[in-house]
């Protein structure tokens, strides 16, 4: 029976397949459908890397693209995880550029409006230390989720499970503790959607488990 369901999370996703940039060689070996978990250089829980960020998408065969979009396109307004990233920098260095990082240029509507506020030069320079930061310090792994139903049920209990976790505290020198947003810091995680819902119950994550070992056996099998 299971006792620490956060304990267990991190052996479960700790042991799978890491994946670190670049990754673009064995980009068919990650999910086209799932979910991908996010681990961050210097974080631990109980002698696990911790995880710092849970994730997914919603379009039909859009995992790998969206990990591009965190890990290698260089816009924030693409990126909810990039944009936090860069929140934390400009707060680190108490750049009085935050203003201006939170404009978004995306729709035709909001460039006409903020496109001649933005430093573009500055933000570009930004936009690098971002990949860097996000390129050296972070790995990830995901799995097989098949329906955007289920992926957005995995996604909320598992990040919920996290962040409602009382013994789960982020190192003092991880950069999200310099986020302009309380829920990050508070939480450990890089995120501030689906916190504090519903946590995954004894049953659900032995379900989780069994899929994803599932998926393992079915991995190596075909390895051989």
């Amino acid at each position: 029976m299971v006792t620490n369901i956060v304990f267990e999370l991190h052996e479960l996703f700790n042991r799978q397949k890491r994946y670190f940039f670049p990754f673009n060689q064995v980009i068919k070996s990650i999910p086209q459908n799932g979910i991908y978990i996010i681990f961050e250089q210097g974080e631990k829980y109980k002698g696990f890397d911790r995880i710092v960020r849970v994730g997914t998408h919603t379009g039909n065969n859009q995992l790998r693209s969206r990990l591009n979009q965190h890990f290698v396109n260089e816009n924030k307004n693409r990126s909810i995880f990039r944009k936090n990233i860069g929140r934390s920098l400009l707060n680190k260095s108490e750049s009085k550029y935050s203003i201006f990082w939170e404009l978004d240029t995306t729709s035709r509507m909001d460039k006409a409006k903020n496109l001649k506020l933005l430093d573009l030069t500055f933000e570009k320079e930004l936009e690098k230390k971002i990949s860097n930061y996000i390129q050296t310090n972070l790995s990830f792994c995901a799995f097989t989720v098949e329906t955007k139903e289920e992926r957005l049920f995995w996604e909320s209990r598992i990040v919920s499970t996290l962040a409602l976790a009382s013994d789960i505290k982020p190192s003092t020198n991880w950069l999200g503790n310099y986020s302009p947003k309380s829920k990050i810091k508070s939480s450990g995680l890089w995120q501030v959607n689906e916190l504090y819902k519903e946590k995954l119950s004894e049953s659900e994550f032995e379900k989780l488990k069994q899929k994803i070992d599932a998926q393992e056996r079915t991995s190596a099998e075909s390895k051989n």
